[in-house]
């Protein structure tokens, strides 16, 4: 487990985000081939029961086959009286992308072409900064992002006022005229979500992102019906099956699994399933090192959420090249330990 600052400090309605805990995984197989994957705590708390949960599973598993459906069913049903839910679930995604890592090293390939993709480039947003802050900081943070020239950028809300949420929205127009997606993090009740929502729909938005309790489908169903700005959810998903429910009660137009919540690559390829059945676009969230793979993969990809988190830990971080995420063709994720940076942030 390490705690690593952030380049971008990131103001949510929800928070002010500093320095992420991520939780990092070798994950040693019987012929000699390690698989490596990382995934984001949420708080130092969270960190901990994941890296518990992920040893403990890790050793339930001992002496299988790396195969990630199989073991996907078995640690589920292991874990299915406690909940393969929250960290539980985390830790089981974490354990299935470093299975996933370990298959593409062994046999030469990126996870990208295991699956069925193909390195290559991805569409990616820029979601490093642009956080609650007053517009003439909020100005300063857009030009530094803007200078890595993504594809599109997000924005965070859920300033008190609707007033208030327009201009930052105007603060970041007038700087640029690349996309703009707006995030509220689930800040909004569904009367305010409605105000601001057809007050924003002005505003030439990709998308309105979580902007009430994640798991109300009703209510984002009926903001997806109302409003023309495309309703986007996901990032909480806990497993392909809520997200088949979010689907099934209409309440999405675009969906954003979490490769850590969703039941990691072998849970992504299940709910990529049925957003393709669905014709729902798919996007990911964090993690851009990992995701890059089962988005190339998914037919109905959408956009890379794009974050640097993990560069204060990689060898080589992902690339960005004319505003887009170059996909590696190395084996596996292509992802190789910082040894040295690592150990002076575990200081």
């Amino acid at each position: 487990m390490v705690d690593v600052p952030l380049n971008f400090p990131l103001g949510t309605s929800a928070a002010t985000v500093t320095k992420v805990p991520l939780v990092l995984l070798d994950l040693d197989m019987e012929e000699g081939v390690t698989g490596r994957a990382y995934v984001f705590g949420y708080t130092p708390a969270g960190a901990v029961s994941i890296a518990r949960t992920t040893s403990e599973a890790a050793d339930l598993a001992k002496g299988t086959a790396a195969s990630p459906l199989q073991l996907q069913q078995c640690l589920g049903r292991r874990y299915a009286l406690l909940g393969v839910t929250g960290t539980v679930r985390m830790a089981l995604s974490l354990l299935d992308m470093a299975v996933w890592d370990a298959l593409g090293r062994a046999a030469g390939l990126p996870v990208a072409r295991l699956l069925g993709g193909a390195p290559g480039t991805l569409a990616a947003y820029d979601s490093r900064g642009l956080g609650l802050a007053p517009p003439a900081e909020l100005g300063r943070q857009a030009e530094r992002l803007l200078e890595l020239e993504l594809g599109a950028i997000k924005l965070r809300l859920g300033y008190p006022t609707l007033a208030e949420d327009l201009v930052a929205v105007d603060v970041v127009r007038s700087l640029t005229d690349r996309p703009l997606m707006v995030d509220y993090n689930q800040a909004l009740s569904l009367v305010e979500a409605r105000a601001r929502g057809r007050a924003l729909e002005e505003k030439g938005l990709l998308w309105l992102e979580e902007p009430i309790r994640h798991d109300d489908y009703s209510g984002a169903a009926a903001l997806a019906d109302e409003l023309d700005l495309p309703i986007q959810i996901g990032e909480n998903f806990n497993g392909c099956e809520a997200m088949l429910q979010a689907v099934q009660a209409n309440a999405c137009d675009l969906a954003m699994p979490d490769i850590s919540r969703i039941g990691g690559v072998t849970g992504w390829l299940q709910a990529a399933g049925v957003a393709a059945a669905a014709g729902i676009p798919v996007s990911t969230h964090l993690m851009p090192e990992m995701s890059a793979h089962a988005l190339a993969a998914s037919a109905t990809s959408h956009w890379l959420e794009y974050v640097d988190w993990a560069d204060a830990i990689l060898r080589e971080p992902l690339q960005i090249r004319d505003g887009r995420a170059i996909l590696p063709d190395n084996p596996g994720f292509g992802i190789e330990w910082d040894e040295k940076r690592i150990s002076a942030l575990s200081q």
